[in-house]
């Protein structure tokens, strides 16, 4: 399913956009995953007035315009002739009430159409960011970031054009030709039946050079994603980073040129197929006036066909022009929408792997203690053959450490990815204070169990928004406190803007140390009973280390410590340390007992 997201879709547009032609990816993702009735009128239902209304608007509208021809041909045969001013001006003001009319009915329908949309692709957009935030971390492992933004972004804007219209698109266009062919029949039927030769190929031929252009606009359109991509990939932090330390700004800037080039020649080819389907139509609308004029002409028809009636018959059959194209763009703009839809539902009915409790228990965190128990506590990957982890059992006594060791692989961040339940056991079960993680609501849980690790992320924003996430009703004196025990005060209070300093992308502004003292005073202020702390020294140099680790003794003091250790120098001091390998609890005891034993934990130490 992720070939088709990220644009391409028959979906979008109105009817002035041309006919468009069904995509195949389009039919594809309907086939594999089809958009059933119930679920489209479902996010109607709450606005069935509203759309009830625009629906009426739109008839109301295209009705009331069908009577210009009429009042037209009454000017011209009638009042104008027998100089009729009471007439003429009767028929004026019907004309300016007739355009007055369909001018507001026309605001009412976008206004009601436009809210209606917003409203429903807000609630949607909503529903869909809401259960994301419900997936577990698996999710994300193994799902590229650009496809869940297109599909919460791109895919349900792009469902403007069913929500707000194609639908009354549809309804007008409808209502525009069947209104219009009687109105041309009841005007006189022997130009309506030459109406009917005439029109097909204009209709045909004007189609197919709309779909060339809609062909070339597809191509401009992934040209135009491959530059975004190009520019993302390498004016982005990390991919300047690559860019200078790879030495390939030339190989980069050859590329983007390239693809400039692709992109300069598709919109030449696109304009020029515009300005072809503008001189195609225009040529249309004066040939279809200039046969009925010849047609009127000839004498079976101008013994009884009068000026009015030719020139209304003409304005008439301009007018269907335009709604049986639109009727025509229809069947792929809604196949189109379809497939975002599907695409969307398609999210929204991903199972929740790590649910929240029905019944949550509540354990405030200032009576919470702390103990953590791994009660025969298995681990298996969702799309995994093996255990991960197998018969873990494990006790940490409330404000005692434990440190986990092994070789890669052996399943240590799984252990601490258990802990703050970023995924759930296959079997058994982990309590904190008694309570299995699976009873408790996730926010609770957040504030009980604090995590550290390598990977430190801040919010490209301040750094003091990135410590109030922890805390927001935390003052300034909190927040020093938090940086001073964090070891990175003096840091911030060298910087021009101190705590309003941006930290930019991803933290980049500071080194890897001080963005993880930073971590470390968000853990803080949020200050949980347990502390996670995951390789979170891995990454830095001897001397940053031994910084931070002033930092992490301040944050573990008086917590129940978990810490799954890469460097065995920094957790000689835990209560207890347990040697992973295969998933398995192979050793365990204290650093001077495992050493003295001679088994795993001493072949790591060597």
């Amino acid at each position: 399913m992720t070939d088709f997201l990220g644009g391409g879709f028959g979906g979008g547009g109105g009817p002035e956009r041309g006919p468009q032609r069904i995509d195949p990816r389009d039919r594809a993702q309907l086939a594999e995953s089809p958009v059933e009735a119930r679920r489209v009128l479902a996010l109607f239902r709450p606005h069935a007035g509203p759309l009830a209304v625009v629906m009426i608007a739109v008839v109301a509208a295209s009705v009331v315009g069908l009577a210009q021809p009429f009042l037209l041909r009454a000017v011209i045969d009638v009042a104008l002739p027998q100089r009729d001013v009471g007439l003429l001006a009767a028929l004026v003001a019907g004309m300016i009430g007739v355009a007055i009319a369909t001018a507001v009915l026309g605001v009412v329908q976008t206004w009601l159409a436009t809210t209606m949309g917003q409203r429903v692709m807000s609630k949607l957009r909503s529903d869909v960011f809401a259960h994301l935030q419900r997936q577990s971390i698996a999710f994300f492992k193994r799902t590229r970031g650009g496809e869940i933004q297109s599909r919460l972004i791109n895919d349900i804007a792009g469902l403007q054009s069913v929500i707000t219209m194609t639908a009354t698109a549809v309804a007008s266009n409808l209502t525009t030709a069947i209104g219009t062919a009687v109105a041309m029949a009841v005007l006189d039927w022997r130009l309506s039946l030459l109406s009917l030769v005439v029109l097909p190929p204009a209709i045909i031929l004007t189609r197919q050079v709309a779909l060339i252009r809609r062909d070339v606009t597809r191509q401009r359109q992934e040209a135009m994603a491959d530059l975004h991509a190009q520019v993302d990939e390498a004016l982005s932090i990390n991919g300047a980073m690559l860019t200078k330390t790879l030495g390939i700004a030339q190989a980069r800037m050859d590329a983007f040129d390239a693809t400039s080039s692709r992109l300069v020649a598709f919109e030449i080819r696109s304009q020029l197929a515009g300005k072809w389907r503008m001189a195609t139509m225009q040529i249309v609308f004066a040939v279809i006036p200039a046969l009925i004029y010849l047609a009127a002409g000839f004498p079976p028809l101008s013994g009884d066909l009068t000026i009015g009636t030719v020139v209304a018959f003409t304005a008439l059959q301009a007018q269907i022009f335009r709604p049986v194209l639109g009727l025509l763009s229809m069947g792929a703009q809604w196949i189109g929408s379809m497939a975002l839809l599907s695409r969307i539902f398609g999210y929204l009915d991903l199972p929740v792997e790590v649910p929240e409790p029905a019944a949550p228990v509540r354990l405030a965190p200032d009576a919470a203690r702390g103990e953590m128990r791994f009660e025969q506590v298995s681990y298996r990957y969702p799309d995994g053959d093996a255990d991960v982890l197998r018969d873990i059992d494990l006790v940490i006594e409330a404000g005692h450490s434990v440190a986990i060791v092994g070789e890669t692989g052996s399943g240590k961040s799984t252990m601490a990815a258990l802990c703050s339940r970023l995924a759930d056991p296959t079997r058994g079960r982990i309590t904190l204070d008694g309570v299995d993680l699976r009873d408790l609501a996730s926010a609770d849980l957040a504030r009980l169990v604090g995590v550290v690790s390598q990977e430190t992320y801040l919010a490209h924003a301040s750094i003091r928004a990135n410590l109030l996430q922890a805390r927001p009703d935390a003052g300034d004196a909190a927040l020093w406190a938090a940086l001073t025990a964090a070891q990175v005060a003096e840091t911030v209070q060298a910087l021009p803007d101190g705590l309003d300093t941006v930290v930019g992308a991803r933290g980049h502004r500071f080194s890897g140390g001080e963005r993880q003292r930073i971590a470390v005073a968000r853990t803080l202020l949020a200050d949980p009973c347990v502390l996670i702390l995951d390789e979170a020294t891995s990454a830095l140099d001897t001397e940053t280390e031994r910084e931070f680790q002033l930092a992490l003794d301040a944050l573990a003091h008086g917590r129940t410590t978990l810490t799954i250790a890469h460097r065995l120098s920094t957790i000689r001091a835990a209560d207890e340390i347990l040697v992973l390998d295969a998933g398995r609890v192979v050793e365990r005891g204290t650093h001077d007992q495992l050493l003295a034993a001679g088994g795993r934990y001493a072949a790591l130490a060597s």
